[in-house]
């Protein structure tokens, strides 16, 4: 389960550097994470791929402002606004940033090398461009926390009846576990973000992580076919709402721009 999307850790932290909130060395390592390197290919003016560092002096220099996300899925271009072949990149990555203030964007490429037991991640990210229009499907910041308390209030109820796996104490331990080994070390949004965006964000991956883990444990009470149905019917909404109000969170920094 990774509870907090590469293209989100890239925005929020690269908003910071733009904005002067942050010193590039303390951005670029937020950025990374756990990952040993991220590189970024395709900047207009660089012949090969770059740092992070480089890559996003070279786009300020370009025009860019600010750093939005995006989350598609299948049917739901969340965040996009084309051309179809960034969006086409952005769904098989399932994540991509989209840059405020000049038309590029960048999707990430993750690969692994090294050993079991020591593997390491890179990240290449391809930079691309991008249409300047606003992003598809993303909601206000308080559109977003509303929808998603509706939702996760519908869906527990639905959950809870068919005893599915993810709604009770089992899963609600696994998640504070995984997310205490998550979050050691890290902010929920880097500085600059308004406290509403984080509690959104911090309750849009609490769901998504839940989300996961009635996925991943089987079927629990729902043996029927109708009942394994009716789970999934419960769950996709709030998959989609809970990546909708992601989206609106690591987006609220440049939308707060956009309003003065």
């Amino acid at each position: 389960m990774l509870s907090e999307p590469r293209s989100g850790r890239l925005a929020a932290w690269g908003n910071a550097l733009l904005a002067g909130l942050v010193s590039p060395d303390d951005a670029v390592l937020a950025m990374v994470g756990d990952d040993a390197v991220h590189r970024v290919e395709g900047l207009p003016g660089e012949s090969g791929p770059v740092g992070l560092t480089l890559a996003l002096g070279r786009l300020r220099t370009l025009g860019v402002t600010g750093l939005r996300v995006a989350l598609p899925a299948p049917g739901h271009p969340l965040g996009l606004s084309g051309p179809p072949a960034f969006n086409a990149r952005a769904l098989d990555a399932e994540e991509a940033v989209v840059a405020y203030g000049a038309p590029y964007g960048l999707v990430p490429e993750v690969s692994e090398a090294g050993p079991a037991g020591d593997v390491h991640v890179e990240v290449l990210w391809h930079c691309l461009p991008v249409r300047e229009a606003p992003p598809a499907d993303v909601p206000s910041l308080g559109e977003a926390e509303r929808e998603l308390a509706e939702a996760l209030r519908d869906a527990t109820e639905v959950l809870s009846r068919l005893d599915v796996a993810g709604s009770g104490p089992v899963a609600e331990a696994a998640v504070d576990a995984y997310r205490a080994r998550a979050e050691r070390g890290r902010e929920a949004l880097a500085p600059g973000y308004p406290p509403r965006a984080v509690r959104v964000l911090e309750l849009a991956q609490r769901v998504a992580l839940l989300i996961s883990v009635a996925f991943e444990n089987g079927h629990g009470g729902a043996v029927s076919a109708s009942e394994m149905a009716a789970r999934g019917a419960a769950l996709r909404p709030v998959e989609r709402t809970a990546r909708r109000a992601q989206v609106a969170a690591y987006n609220a920094y440049v939308e707060e721009r956009e309003r003065g």
